[in-house]
């Protein structure tokens, strides 16, 4: 039985679909205004993690995930990011956002996470948005104001639900500075008047303007899985105000519960404090890569509880990447001692054990650090079976199929793939060092020696070049 830790009953509940077989699950996407970072990397990985467990549970799974490229503002002076980002690179604002978005899902891809069945851009769903916002003024939750629509946060009573905020407090806090055009300090925006010289808006029946940044997820998370769905995921952070706005507008637009199951990761930290690009303490997985294999990475975030804070370190990574190659070594011994393709239809009782622990760990919402403990066990175990000359051929099927269908199918982490990478970097650092040793041969005039290199290497499809600027070696 699965148990998910809902956020919004601050409990672990068991997990029940509203149409089994199917679920539908929504997760806030980035806003694509610059490069993903490891932070992103947590948020992705975790929720890919969820998507791959829920459908080896046999689950149908509808997975959306959006795309913000508009309405999301800067807490500081109010700019939308991304025409912050256009002025800076001298690029109209939808090439920074295309840019971005081909970066992330590169990135993505390199994790191994799953790329969403819809994903969706906020500046697709403009019509769509006007229609929910119109709704909610005849409804009366919300209230024009000079080309600038609010949602009056007192008329929905249950506003502060998923953060446990109460309005008083949050009226309390506000700065009334901001926009004294609200009824209250707290009232978010659903639609915000383009000012002269803003780049991205359009048309509406309260002027030209633009969508404010909460609207977009209840319009296409509702588009595309339903009023009422399953599961509602993203980061921390967003649970307020981001996703207690998306509660309040969109049931105060349907009448109906709007996300059964609200599931958030936590955080990546730095020296105890979150990782974030307004802090200046993250860094980019285009440069985390450099250093980095991604499945280390992603290994890294398995490591951890999505709902734990993860703290980022060199030493956690190197920690990290001698765990998964560990690992790797194993799966690679048993990858040798067989040829023939694996379809293992019922594991024995010996390793059944070992994939019924690995399911209990996940079936408590999602353990992935303890699914990866049951890996090492198996790990552990077969080399005591291969210091005894015990392990027959059968068991080495199964055991392969244990690290296949639990380490890469659910977990996503890419094994074979590793090993393929390691080797190769093996094979280059070895002609690397005999390319200089027969440069040091060179420069001692050895020449009968330092041909011979080169006529072994030419042997293997190595060729080597001399030049000015010394020797370099290709493949033929």
């Amino acid at each position: 039985m699965l148990r998910v830790y809902n956020t919004l009953t601050r409990k672990k509940e068991e997990f029940v679909p509203i149409n089994p077989p199917f679920v539908g699950i929504y997760v806030c996407g980035p806003t694509v205004y610059d490069q993903p970072h490891l932070g992103h990397a947590k948020s992705y990985i975790s929720f890919d993690v969820i998507v791959r467990y829920l459908r080896a549970l046999n689950y149908r799974v509808r997975y959306v995930q959006n795309i913000t490229d508009v309405g999301h503002m800067l807490e500081d002076d109010g700019e939308d990011r991304i025409i912050k980002k256009a002025r800076l690179e001298k690029l109209e604002p939808v090439e920074v956002a295309q840019k971005y978005e081909i970066q992330y899902f590169k990135d993505m891809d390199s994790l191994n996470c799953l790329r969403p069945d819809i994903s969706c851009r906020a500046t697709g769903h403009i019509p769509e948005m006007i229609e929910l916002v119109q709704k909610l003024i005849e409804k009366g939750y919300a209230y024009h104001v000079d080309g600038n629509v609010y949602f009056d946060i007192f008329k929905f009573t249950d506003y502060g639900k998923l953060s446990g905020k109460k309005i008083e407090d949050l009226i309390e806090g506000a700065r009334v500075e901001i926009d004294p055009r609200k009824k209250n300090p707290a009232d978010f925006a659903l639609w915000k008047k383009a000012e002269k010289g803003h780049i991205m808006q359009w048309p509406s029946p309260w002027g030209r303007g633009f969508p404010g940044w909460h609207l977009e997820c209840s319009v296409m998370s509702m588009k595309y899985l339903g009023e009422s769905f399953d599961i509602h995921g993203g980061g921390l952070d967003n649970q307020f105000p981001h996703h207690e706005c998306e509660i309040a507008q969109s049931e105060a637009a349907t009448g109906k519960t709007f996300a059964r199951y609200w599931l958030h990761n936590n955080m990546v930290t730095v020296d105890g404090k979150k990782m974030s690009k307004s802090l200046g303490n993250f860094i980019t997985l285009s440069e985390l890569f450099k250093r980095y294999d991604p499945m280390v990475i992603r290994f890294f975030i398995l490591q951890g509880h999505y709902r734990s804070p993860q703290n980022f370190s060199d030493e956690s990574l190197d920690a990290a990447k001698k765990g998964f190659e560990k690992l790797m070594r194993t799966v690679s011994d048993i990858r040798d001692r067989f040829s023939d393709s694996v379809n293992i239809v019922e594991l024995d009782g010996r390793w059944r054990d070992y994939r019924d622990r690995f399911y209990e760990y996940m079936d408590d919402d999602f353990n992935t650090a303890g699914a990866v403990s049951v890996l090492f066990d198996i790990s552990k175990k077969v080399n005591e079976m291969f210091a005894e000359d015990d392990l027959d051929s059968d068991a080495v099927k199964q055991v392969f199929f244990l690290f296949k269908s639990l380490g890469e199918d659910i977990l996503g982490l890419r094994f074979s793939e590793y090993m393929v990478k390691e080797k190769s970097n093996l094979e280059a650092d070895l002609i690397d060092f005999i390319v200089d040793l027969r440069q040091d041969l060179r420069k001692k005039k050895q020449w009968d020696e330092a041909d011979k290199i080169r006529e072994e290497l030419s042997k293997l499809g190595i060729i080597v070049e001399d030049g000015k600027d010394g020797s370099k070696w290709r493949k033929v």
